[in-house]
């Protein structure tokens, strides 16, 4: 199979485990609103991030170190997978030890054996799955992926409409969710066959680690960008508010779906490709400028959608949730593109790069909403965002070029950039006639895009070199 058809084949297999899984939360909003309030939605959507912030911290970054060194081609996969169980073992014992900590903040003691289950059942799953993924089993990684996604909507229902737990039901059916989940893969890929401690070498668990640890402030950072305008926005707005910033985040995240869909197919082959640099290159090249105009024309067509599928998807009380939408459009098209770049990373093994450019925008993001949150509330921690990853792009731009040399398409992106702030702009500020004037910024970006986007699924889909 040639490399294209190959790209192609692993992201409609992951987009059929990824959407399936996806649609179905998405779909369940208007339960989770209709069961708990705007304060109880807003906590929950805090403990799951504080969580998600916890848990590269916890796992050292091994989940990233197991997928790039066992999807070499040359590697020995026993190997890898048991030694970067092994320091998987060492960083949850870790923290364990000195989870205690949690205690000290007061918000969080009521929920903290819930955040230690969450962070440890967690990083089991993701180990598992990224591993699976690595060998470039795609098909049983999108199985896991409906799997879990099921499970956790099972278990929502259950213990949010039958036993009425409240928040401590909506976190607790995705810890619930991942431990079956982990014995899942562990029975399905014989995963009890793959690690052994015979296999353990500690030479490739200290390389594992040189590549893994800069990944974890780098996940920090983005995850700092993605919380600090919400404990900011508590603090300074009311849990109430947060719930409903919270909720004008899910129509964005479908973007981040589609992107994270292809991503995750991008970087097998990015990796697999990386042994000759002038192929590399090209084959660059050719997928960013369909990756670019896909993000772009994604956000532009929810813009447009943001205030309808708010009325259709979204409990009344969080009514007001799209007018911060628009703008949070803007900023995860902004991500799509820079999480690409970050590519280039990986395959270079430069992580330190990655952890680098990814604080400028989180020290950028801070900044900005200590600044705009007490002027313009939750509408300011929005623009906070957006300028933020705006900001590492422009970096990465740079940067990237430097360890390798493809087509950026720069003025095409610049002219994207402009189109999509201009709408968003109309969408979120004009009031007369506001769905025309959002619609023309859209056209001039789907006239610009389509072409590309459309040569390039073509490539995907037909080309044999």
């Amino acid at each position: 199979m040639s490399r294209s058809k190959k790209l192609a084949s692993n992201t409609l297999l992951i987009g059929v485990g990824t959407v399936g899984s996806k649609l179905l939360v998405f779909l369940l909003m208007p339960f989770y609103t209709a069961w708990l309030t705007t304060a109880e939605f807003g906590t929950a959507e805090l403990l799951t991030s504080t969580a998600n912030l916890l848990i590269p911290i916890a796992c050292l970054g091994i989940t990233n170190g197991i997928f790039r060194f066992a999807a070499d081609r040359s590697s020995n996969k026993a190997e890898v997978f048991s030694s970067g169980v092994a320091l998987l073992g060492m960083g949850l014992a870790g923290f364990v030890f000195l989870s205690p900590l949690l205690l000290l903040v007061k918000y969080f003691s009521s929920y903290y054996f819930l955040i230690l289950a969450y962070v440890l059942v967690a990083n089991l799953q993701s180990v598992c799955a990224q591993y699976v993924r690595a060998i470039d089993d795609t098909r049983l990684f999108a199985i896991q992926g409906i799997f879990n996604t099921a499970l956790t909507v099972v278990f929502n229902v259950l213990f949010l409409a039958v036993f009425d737990f409240g928040l401590i039901g909506y976190v607790l059916s995705v810890i619930v969710g991942n431990l079956v989940t982990v014995a899942f893969l562990v029975w399905r890929a014989k995963l009890w066959r793959v690690f052994r401690p015979s296999a353990v070498r500690w030479q490739l668990i200290k390389e594992m680690l040189i590549f893994s640890l800069p990944l974890v402030p780098t996940t920090v950072c983005w995850l700092i960008t993605d919380l600090s305008d919400r404990y900011m926005v508590t603090a300074i707005c009311g849990e109430a508010a947060t719930g409903i910033y919270s909720a004008s985040y899910k129509i964005p995240t479908l973007v981040n779906l589609a992107s994270g869909i292809f991503m995750q197919a991008w970087q097998l082959s990015a990796v697999a490709e990386s042994s000759d640099e002038s192929e590399c290159s090209r084959f660059y090249s050719q997928v960013f400028g369909g990756f670019l105009s896909l993000a772009f024309l994604g956000s532009a067509g929810l813009i447009v959608c943001s205030q309808l599928f708010t009325g259709i998807l979204l409990n009344s009380a969080y009514a007001d949730a799209w007018q911060y939408m628009p703008t949070l459009l803007c900023a995860v098209a902004f991500e799509a593109v820079v999480s690409f770049l970050a590519t280039v990373y990986m395959v270079k093994k430069k992580s330190m790069h990655s952890f680098l450019t990814a604080m400028i925008g989180t020290v950028l993001n801070v900044v900005l909403n200590l600044l705009l949150i007490p002027r313009l509330e939750a509408a300011g921690a929005a623009i906070a965002t957006m300028v933020s990853y705006g900001a590492v792009l422009a970096v990465r731009l740079v940067d990237v070029r430097r360890l390798m040399r493809f087509d950026m398409h720069v003025l095409r992106l610049l002219v994207n950039v402009l189109l999509l702030l201009g709408e968003a702009a109309v969408m979120t500020y004009v009031k007369t006639g506001k769905l025309l004037f959002t619609a023309l910024p859209a056209l001039a970006l789907f006239v610009i895009n389509a072409p590309m986007l459309l040569k390039s699924l073509k490539r995907l889909l037909l080309k044999r070199a």
